[in-house]
């Protein structure tokens, strides 16, 4: 009789699991749209075990639900197919056609995507909004990438800085590589790749005119891999029109996109900087009583922390130059303007985020004074 109590109450625990089972978490990753445009958050370069990866198809889009994303790509090797023995598939499409299923009820985009797996010089690249990745199976590189932009593929340069690519850890611009961009084969480069920034990629992006991308390459569990070490999964912004695969491709060959890591921020300066003012809003402007000392509280609706440096001709009273205002949090600075002011703007330098090599931006905010 104990043991037929236990079984109905294990089995009545196990229904309400699944009743209450939700792909929502408390470390949703988030980022305020800026004038003009949704920004999308994306990861466009992960593996599953139909390439080299080690978890089914679903899990990735359970996992993109649980980080708040917009849009995710499963871009498994062509080439690399290590579990092929214990998981055959002639069908190089199937990991992205279980994916679709499994997100057919959510909010979640899912573009089709491989990735063109060969030596140095060529490299790792991912080709996403593909029609058909058994096309792209050829034995010669450049069949690949011609096939792809047939397919009228987004194409962009993985981890070019990987020791396995470039024993030193810098990217090397290729003749395949400047003949790839010369033919429109190639689009965007990785700026951000796991952990990795290579400040060397930003430069190779920003003299080519490549998006600029942060993917987080999941092989393993995104928990293992980023949340227990306490970190986010790396990321790429894309600020388009809309929330569709159209409007999405389209930014992306523009080069609408910022790649974020943690509080570390990288885009061009026309993407970033309209980024980082949306992400900082004014919740109080005004002085203390009897004092020529502004209070000025900051909000971040962003899940970055965020790192500034003060860049105004004013000091601030009992505050650090250099701060932080928490992700989804709030800091209060005090600015002494000698005399009281109806508005100031505040100037600030972001020092987590890139706009070129070694370049931060400076970001401006106008302030209108409180009565």
């Amino acid at each position: 009789m104990k043991f037929h109590f236990l079984f109905i109450a294990l089995v009545s625990t196990l229904a309400v699991s699944a009743q209450d089972h939700s792909h929502k978490s408390s470390r949703a990753i988030t980022f305020p749209d800026v004038s003009g445009y949704k920004t999308l958050k994306t990861d466009l370069h992960q593996h599953t075990v139909f390439s080299d990866g080690n978890v089914w198809p679903t899990i990735r889009v359970m996992e993109a639900l649980r980080d708040n994303l917009d849009v995710i790509s499963l871009t498994e090797h062509l080439e690399y197919q290590p579990h092929k023995e214990d998981i055959p598939h002639p069908d190089r499409n199937r990991s992205y056609h279980l994916a679709l299923q499994e997100a057919k009820d959510h909010d979640l985009l899912i573009i089709h995507g491989s990735e063109i797996t060969r030596q140095a010089p060529m490299g790792h690249n991912n080709a996403v909004f593909i029609q058909d990745a058994n096309k792209l199976l050829n034995e010669k590189a450049e069949t690949s990438f011609a096939e792809a932009k047939d397919q009228g593929a987004f194409i962009f340069w993985n981890h070019p800085a990987w020791y396995a690519q470039s024993p030193q850890g810098t990217p090397i611009l290729s003749d395949f590589q400047k003949e790839r961009i010369k033919k429109g084969e190639l689009h965007g480069i990785e700026v951000i790749n796991t952990g990795d920034y290579a400040e060397e990629s930003l430069a190779l992006a920003l003299e080519n005119n490549l998006t600029i991308m942060g993917t987080s390459d999941i092989h393993g569990l995104i928990d293992w891999d980023y949340i227990e070490k306490g970190h986010d999964r790396p990321i790429t912004l894309v600020f388009a029109k809309e929330k569709t695969a159209e409007s999405l491709k389209e930014a992306l060959f523009t080069g609408r996109t910022v790649a974020v890591f943690n509080s570390l921020l990288v885009g061009k300066k026309e993407n970033l900087v309209p980024l980082l003012h949306a992400c900082i809003e004014v919740e109080k402007a005004q002085y203390i009583n009897k004092t020529s000392i502004l209070e000025v509280t900051l909000k971040n609706v962003s899940s970055s922390d965020l790192v500034f440096e003060n860049q105004m001709p004013y000091t601030f009273y009992s505050s650090s130059p250099v701060f932080t205002v928490p992700a989804g949090g709030t800091k209060t600075i005090n600015i002494k303007t000698l005399d009281k002011k109806d508005g100031i703007t505040l100037k600030l330098k972001a020092l987590g985020a890139y706009v070129a090599p070694k370049q931060q931006p400076t970001i401006e905010w106008a302030l209108k004074v409180e009565d």
